[in-house]
């Protein structure tokens, strides 16, 4: 990146200075450190309460390293106070816990350190390709993944039965229409979409598994397309039929309490979600237990076996850090290492292909496993889950404000899902927002709507 001041988008309402010393020319090893002694600080958010034990195993593993945690709240509390350190030139954590698509925000500004020098490069064919492939900018690795969120299909097989629809048939999105046609017909929807921010990051899952590119981002240059992109018409245009032919309940927003009721009694009958969903489906929808199905997400063209991510979460090392070399054996450990297998015993869905791949993560008899299969009808959930993980995904990228992506999203978005304008006007009003939003940040950006 360039030497310059750049404004940098925190969330909707907070911008201010990215560092300029971030993008300096500081001395590499003085900044590494000791690998083997270091007094770590590490932000992020512990939803599993895991963080306890994973840091006493690690510094019991590695005696000169203590780590303290620092539970900054939500992702978007942590994004918010990593921007205030950064804007302040001190004060940042050494490791920060970060959602994937906000890596790039930070990895353009130049106040993450690149990993690929670090060990990072020998490790791409070890992760699952979905989240790996969204902690890349420029060629080198910013972040190692926690976890993962390939996107799946969810359904309750008691209500496509009822309408006459085989969940195990839907192979195509075509075959999804004319499935939300018969379940429509007796009275419920296949499911809902009301535009909302909290339906933002299934729009960027579906629009990638599409093929689309509905922003490009190369250092401080931005094109965005969100209406002529390809992949971005193909999603537009099936979107606007279900809108159109009421296929899907447009009025309920994800993680809502409708939503919950919806699914809990089976007027929404199924979900296209990331694949950490069936706890969620488990507390919200009890009523259905042993109705709820998995599979594979519904494909453009018949026989291929493409996939995309919703969700997932990584840890990088913030530059201003003078503990890098301990840094990254921290995060290594938590990512790659003995940590990693701990997190997907206690919940956390991988994305390391040993796991996933592993006969311990599929066994239909482990307690964790047994209680998930029960609520699914006795299917084997992470057999599915596992294979979702591996499949192959096309190449995507966020917008380095993806925050504000996020925020101004239901804005723009949910006015085409209450029909005062269509989908693709809406969307081109969106591109219209992101691109002046850019512009003020300093980024130099192309509207191709």
């Amino acid at each position: 990146m360039q030497n310059a001041t750049k404004i940098l988008a925190a969330t909707a309402s907070i911008a201010m200075l990215a560092s300029l010393a971030a993008c300096g020319g500081s001395d590499a090893s003085a900044s590494a450190g000791d690998a083997n002694k270091a007094e770590l600080v590490f932000w992020g958010w512990d939803s599993g309460n895991t963080m306890k034990d994973l840091i006493a195993d690690f510094e019991k593993a590695n005696p000169g390293i203590t780590v303290k945690f620092n539970n900054t709240g939500t992702a978007s509390d942590t994004q918010t106070a990593l921007t205030n350190a950064i804007a302040a030139g001190s004060g940042a954590p050494d490791v920060v816990m970060l959602e994937d698509p906000t890596v790039t925000q930070f990895a353009v500004t130049g106040d993450l350190v690149s990993l690929s020098d670090m060990g990072a490069a020998d490790y791409a064919n070890d992760f699952a390709a979905g989240p790996w492939n969204k902690l890349q900018y420029n060629g080198q690795t910013f972040a190692l993944p926690i976890d993962s969120g390939p996107e799946v299909f969810f359904y309750n097989k008691v209500v496509f039965d009822k309408a006459g629809v085989d969940g195990d048939s839907i192979k195509t999105w075509d075959d999804y229409y004319e499935a939300a046609k018969k379940i429509r017909a007796i009275g419920s929807y296949i499911t809902n979409n009301s535009g909302s921010s909290m339906e933002y990051q299934p729009f960027t899952a579906q629009a990638w598994q599409a093929g689309a590119q509905p922003w490009k981002v190369d250092g401080e240059n931005i094109t965005i397309d969100m209406t002529k992109d390809a992949g971005m018409k193909r999603y537009i245009e099936f979107q606007q039929k279900l809108i159109d032919e009421d296929l899907i309940d447009t009025k309920i927003a994800n993680w809502s309490d409708d939503w919950n009721r919806s699914l809990n009694d089976g007027t929404l009958a199924s979900l296209t979600i990331g694949a950490w969903m069936p706890v969620n489906l488990m507390n919200g929808a009890p009523d259905q237990a042993g109705n709820w199905r998995v599979a594979q997400l519904p494909q453009w063209e018949e026989g291929q076996e493409i996939s995309a991510e919703d969700g997932g979460s990584a840890l990088a090392i913030v530059k201003q850090s003078k503990q890098q070399a301990a840094a990254y054996k921290f995060i290594d450990y938590l990512t790659h290492g003995a940590g990693a297998e701990t997190m997907a015993e206690t919940g956390t869905f991988p994305s390391l292909k040993k796991i996933l791949e592993s006969s311990s993560f599929t066994d239909p008899t482990s307690e964790a496993n047994k209680k998930v299969n029960d609520f699914f009808g006795g299917q084997n959930v992470n057999e599915v889950l596992s294979e979702a993980a591996q499949r192959k995904v096309t190449d995507f990228q966020y917008l380095p404000y993806n925050p504000y992506a996020q925020t101004t999203f239901g804005d723009q978005i949910s006015k085409a899902y209450t029909k005062e304008i269509t989908l693709s006007e809406a969307f081109a009003n969106y591109s219209k927002a992101l691109a002046e939003h850019g512009q003020q940040q300093g980024y130099s950006v192309t509207d191709n709507d």
